[in-house]
């Protein structure tokens, strides 16, 4: 049965780790020089009405690295474009390549496609999830924390989007603490915080004091404030989301080792200052390069074994 990659929530705990263990392998095998060619002879096609350049340039990077090749097809360039039903499209795909990887607006399109391909879909994201994202900052914490997960805590703060959404499943799923800061009317989606809380073995918490959030707390993540297909709340959100800035005045309330991630692109001086990108509490290059690398890991498992 083809297995795909739609939500955090279709794994289990052991098959979220084996993404991020495997990414780790890869990642050193890489920096030792040895050369992975898992996937000659494989192409996936990428369908991103949304564009992006580290997305598509880490997921291709990973395709090529591994032996592989990647077809890039912006959303004027499919049927998406033009009305085809997905399952025709599903189907039609299916036949030319071994994977399709997708990045769009509705989480529908992501399902639909998944339900009738009979190649592997992986979700590159849509609006209201983003596994890949948060799989590589996981890899990313484990690298520089010295302890196991489980006894962490994590920090979000700002806006309860598909980066959100996608750290409550991954915190119900793998056992760590969650506490994220969101502005009133800018939570997560309420039944995936209900649904993470009925299954968690530790506290998934919202709070509106973003210096309640990383008191204790090992990491801090932010995210811009206004998402693509948002640029009409731009000036509200600036307004709503500015006592949620990750600034130095913040991180002196919290620990003297708490890591800062940034999944990139900044809004420099926005969401995050200046100076905290640039400082040495933030790893958001290292989490960068890392997409690569659990992308290799999604791309060999989903399309070596369907």
């Amino acid at each position: 049965m083809t297995t795909h990659l739609i939500s955090l929530w279709d794994f289990n705990k052991e098959e979220l780790r084996h993404y991020i263990d495997r990414a780790l392998v890869l990642k050193k095998e890489a920096q030792e020089g040895i050369r992975h060619q898992q996937l000659m002879g494989k192409t996936v096609a990428m369908i991103f009405e949304k564009p992006s350049t580290r997305t598509r340039v880490s997921f291709e990077a990973a395709m090529y690295a591994m032996g592989g090749q990647a077809i890039y097809l912006s959303g004027k360039d499919t049927q998406l474009a033009r009305n085809e039903p997905l399952k025709d499209m599903a189907r039609v795909m299916s036949r030319y390549v071994d994977g399709l990887v997708v990045r769009t607006y509705g989480q529908d399109i992501v399902d639909e496609l998944a339900a009738y391909a009979t190649v592997p879909v992986i979700n590159a994201l849509t609006d209201l999830f983003h596994p890949c994202q948060i799989l590589s900052d996981i890899m990313t914490v484990l690298e520089v924390k010295d302890q196991p997960l489980e006894e962490l805590k994590i920090a979000w703060v700002g806006d309860g989007n598909n980066m959100a959404n996608t750290w409550i499943q991954a915190a119900s799923r793998l056992g760590f603490e969650l506490i994220l800061a969101c502005p009133e009317g800018y939570d997560p989606d309420a039944a995936i915080l209900a649904a993470a809380r009925a299954e968690a073995t530790k506290p998934i918490t919202v709070v509106r004091n973003p210096k309640e959030a990383i008191e204790d707390a090992d990491v801090i993540n932010c995210d811009v404030w206004a998402s693509m297909g948002q640029e009409d709340e731009q000036e509200k959100r600036l307004g709503n989301f500015q006592p949620y800035q990750v600034n130095s005045a913040l991180l002196a309330s919290g620990k003297k080792d708490l890591t800062v991630l940034h999944c990139l692109p900044a809004h420099r001086d926005e969401e995050i200052t200046d100076e905290v990108l640039e400082g040495p509490q933030c790893v958001a290059w290292d989490q960068a390069e890392n997409k690569m690398h659990i992308h290799k890991a999604i791309l060999e498992k989903h399309i070596l074994e369907g």
